[in-house]
């Protein structure tokens, strides 16, 4: 194998595959790239058989091949050599890299050794524009349980309805579902619970192409994503995800309109002194205003106060602080409705004038 490219071209690559190297050692392959020098391009691959980043840029081949090597020292060289011209030849089991006023050399692994990233691509179920996935997974993935003790929490649902597609994903504490999140057509044969931890790193893929392939392989239970030259693929969950509607409330007695910006700065205010009760921020809804509290014995208290249009009952609740803040961060609309029955049922958060958003956070009893 030998290759020549310039460094900024794979800088650009490198740290975002570096998300699928294996940092547990179980298997000394998973901690290396499999690079394939083939038809003018240069594939990098990485994978922690959890999930697996392959991504593509053009190159002189001078000579076909392909090898594994250390992936964390390879990144780590790369990120500091600037732009330059590089060349990589493959020389026995050595992998020599040559630059300007540089040379190095890495031990390499068979190439043979590296798992395959998926046997095949599958069904073609969407083609999304990437500015629709990073506004409407946004506003769901971040409720995804981080822990796998239920499978299926860690995943985020990927349904169907009669309106379109539509996400969901909850913790047990909290839940998103976002409706017509795809403007282009999807062919959804079942329910799909994708990792959430696949999601993520879609947001995070570095490609000027601004559509992304979704495949679903059946056979082997993988889903795969495709933008421009780099290729993001992980395994499905298999676990059948709660019915998720029947937490849903269906009315509401007490409704307020709010700005976010001043309802997030309210709750940030009182989270300095809900540190010290367990992050309790209690929400009073009165006539024609919002009341955002928080009370330490050992620390003091504070009361933020905003004006907000209110229609039915008086109302107060109490939630994390946290997980307020999470769905204010993951929304960018500044009109906000906030719905209520009681102090003991479920909050929701809604977009004004936008129904095909909403997020559920279940209260916190609280004493007086």
């Amino acid at each position: 194998m030998k290759v020549t490219f310039l460094s900024d071209n794979l800088q650009n690559k490198i740290s975002y595959l570096g998300h699928a190297v294996s940092l547990r050692g179980q298997l000394p392959i998973l901690s290396n790239f499999l690079l394939e020098a083939k038809n003018g391009k240069l594939t990098i691959s990485a994978t922690d058989l959890e999930i697996g980043i392959s991504s593509s840029l053009p190159v002189n081949v001078e000579k076909e091949g392909r090898i594994t090597i250390p992936a964390k020292n390879f990144s780590d060289l790369l990120s500091n050599l600037g732009s330059q011209k590089i060349t990589l030849t493959l020389e026995d089991k050595t992998l020599n890299l040559t630059g300007e006023r540089i040379k190095a050399s890495f031990q390499t692994m068979p190439a043979e050794d590296f798992p395959k990233l998926y046997e095949e691509r599958g069904e073609e179920i969407a083609l999304i524009k990437k500015t629709d996935a990073e506004e409407f997974v946004l506003r769901v993935v971040f409720s995804a349980a981080i822990d796998s003790s239920r499978p299926a929490l860690s995943g985020v649902l990927l349904d169907q309805d009669k309106e379109g597609v539509l996400l969901v994903a909850t913790d047990g504490y909290r839940l998103s579902l976002q409706k017509n999140v795809f403007k282009t057509k999807v062919r959804l044969k079942k329910p799909l619970v994708v990792p959430a931890r696949i999601i993520k790193e879609l947001l995070s893929i570095k490609e000027e192409e601004g559509n992304i392939k979704v495949f679903v392989s059946e056979k082997n239970n993988q889903i795969l994503f495709v933008q421009g030259e780099t290729s993001l693929v992980g395994r499905l969950i298999e676990a059948e995800y709660p019915d998720y509607e029947k937490i849903i409330p269906t009315d509401f007695g007490t409704k307020a309109e709010i700005e976010k910006e001043a309802f997030q700065n309210a709750i940030k205010i009182c989270s300095v002194f809900a540190r010290e009760t367990a992050n309790i921020i209690k929400i009073s809804i009165g006539r024609n205003k919002v009341v955002v509290s928080a009370n330490s014995p050992s620390v003091g208290e504070d009361v933020v106060e905003m004006d907000a249009k209110v229609s039915g009952e008086e109302n107060e609740i109490a939630f994390n602080a946290k997980y307020l803040l999470d769905v204010l961060a993951a929304v960018s609309e500044e009109n906000l409705v906030f719905e209520m029955t009681g102090p003991l049922n479920p909050g929701v958060f809604k977009i004004k004038d936008d129904d095909s958003f909403l997020h559920l956070i279940m209260p916190i009893r609280v004493q007086g």
